[in-house]
């Protein structure tokens, strides 16, 4: 019972740790690697690590009845490796799930480590092949960064080509360099601890910003010249570019952030998030951006508490690739012509981390019925899992973007009892009620492993 995983970043890890929970060989294989004393990386790693994340250090809202927090209690419930080591890893956010970035990794990493039925292999995969090293079946998660060889391996066995888009880091600051005395600590309508910081803004000051903004230089184009950027992760200058208004409504929109020093809301807020429970640095949320990075230092110490900021690292644009599941994937995440290979992460085309790590732990279940001679039975419809699984197989082609999750794409509630319920909230309610329960049902009845397989 051999698998073979491609792909050392979220959902490969999570995929292998599943599969060798279930009884499973694996062969975990990750082509970043150090090779005569120097790191092979991709244009947007730091590390060699598995687990490294890349953008923000943000799994996503823990508010009870939201779409991100029942993806992650089904995710729980099932035992996900990784989200386990989110938890433990956690750093103060508000009502969000946010993580210090190397200890996660560092944890991620031990776990592989401490799995005996998973082998790691440092080196570059660019040929898919059935029954390789005698594998059942061949996990493909190698992510956004997917190597030049591998696309177009991907190409060769999907036969339909690969659609691909720009994906965006945000800039991170040296805490010691933030003015204590222009900012203040606050979460957004006052859920969860107060562990943002908020940098006010009036509207001469926002203005002032947003001038400089729409003025400042972009990075080199070169291979950037044809961006296609994902609707949910648009860089600020691209934003701004919409309207003057656009960024108060979208990454720096002040509602529910009242200032305690005046009592009043600002015209605008840029919240700044830690990177770690050392709170020696802290993201700037929502302010990935395409600019070169001396036009970044100006523009960004515009924001008040920044004025002398130390960047650790700036805003960069990076390649994202998705295969058109609608039409290659069936709801167990396989290939529809080569059932033995099976995609998750961003490659599948979900977009978000908590998202990622998820259809990385179905491949890993499914996977490993398929080694054992089982046919997958896929999460319900009903569930988070399922129905993010729906979204990206059910699609309409021509129009697929990657989907994080949310409610849309769950069921919704029968139409009685949605003319019965006005209020949002116990809409959403409902329907995280029913998702567990469908999720309960589906998870009850899968075959688990003995206790010596578990460990």
């Amino acid at each position: 019972m051999r698998i073979r995983v491609i792909g050392g970043g979220l959902a490969g890890p999570e995929a292998a740790l599943t599969a060798a929970r279930l009884g499973c060989q694996v062969d975990l294989y990750e082509m970043r690697a150090v090779v005569d004393g120097k790191p092979r990386l991709t244009p947007a790693h730091q590390t060699t690590d598995f687990g490294e994340l890349v953008c923000s250090n943000s799994l996503k809202s823990e508010s009870p009845n939201t779409a991100p927090w029942l993806l992650k209690q089904e995710m729980r419930r099932a035992g996900s490796a990784l989200l386990r080591i989110a938890d433990q890893t956690a750093v103060p956010a508000g009502h969000a799930l946010a993580v210090d970035r190397v200890e996660f990794s560092r944890r991620i990493g031990e776990a592989i480590a401490a799995q005996p039925r998973i082998r790691v292999i440092r080196d570059e995969v660019t040929a898919l092949d059935q029954n390789e090293n005698g594998t059942k079946c061949t996990i493909l998660a190698t992510g956004p960064l997917t190597s030049d060889a591998l696309s177009g391996e991907i190409e060769r066995i999907t036969g339909s080509g690969r659609l691909a888009f720009y994906d965006s880091i945000s800039p991170i600051v040296e805490a010691e360099s933030i003015d204590m005395e222009r900012v203040y600590f606050a979460a957004r309508w006052d859920k969860g601890t107060a562990d943002y910081i908020n940098c006010p803004m009036d509207r001469e000051e926002y203005e002032r910003f947003l001038d400089a903004l729409l003025t400042a230089e972009a990075a080199e184009a070169k291979e950037w010249e044809k961006l296609e950027y994902f609707e949910g992760c648009l860089p600020i200058e691209v934003l701004a570019r919409r309207g003057r208004d656009t960024l108060r409504f979208g990454p720096m929109k002040p509602v529910g952030l009242r200032d305690p020093r005046t009592g009043r809301t600002p015209w605008a807020v840029v919240q700044l998030r830690k990177e770690n429970l050392r709170a020696d640095s802290y993201n700037l949320v929502g302010f990935q951006n395409h600019l070169k990075f001396g036009e970044q230092a100006h523009v960004l110490r515009l924001i008040p508490g920044l004025e002398n900021a130390r960047f650790l690292r700036y805003g960069q644009i990076h390649r994202n690739t998705y295969i058109q599941a609608p039409v290659l994937l069936d709801e167990n995440l396989r290939l529809k012509k080569s059932p033995w290979l099976l995609f998750a992460g961003q490659l599948s085309g979900v977009e978000g981390y908590t998202e990622s790590i998820a259809t990385g732990l179905l491949a890993g279940i499914y996977a490993a019925s398929l080694a054992r001679g089982e046919e997958p039975t896929p999460a319900p419809r009903a569930c988070a899992l399922g129905s993010l699984v729906h979204y990206i197989t059910h699609a309409d082609p021509k129009d697929f973007q990657p989907a994080n999750i949310t409610f849309d794409l769950l069921e919704p509630l029968e139409e009685e009892l949605r003319k019965k319920v006005r209020d949002k909230k116990e809409r959403h309610r409902l329907q995280c009620e029913r998702a567990l329960a469908a999720f309960d049902g589906w998870w009850g009845a899968m075959p688990q492993p003995a206790a010596e397989l578990s460990r």
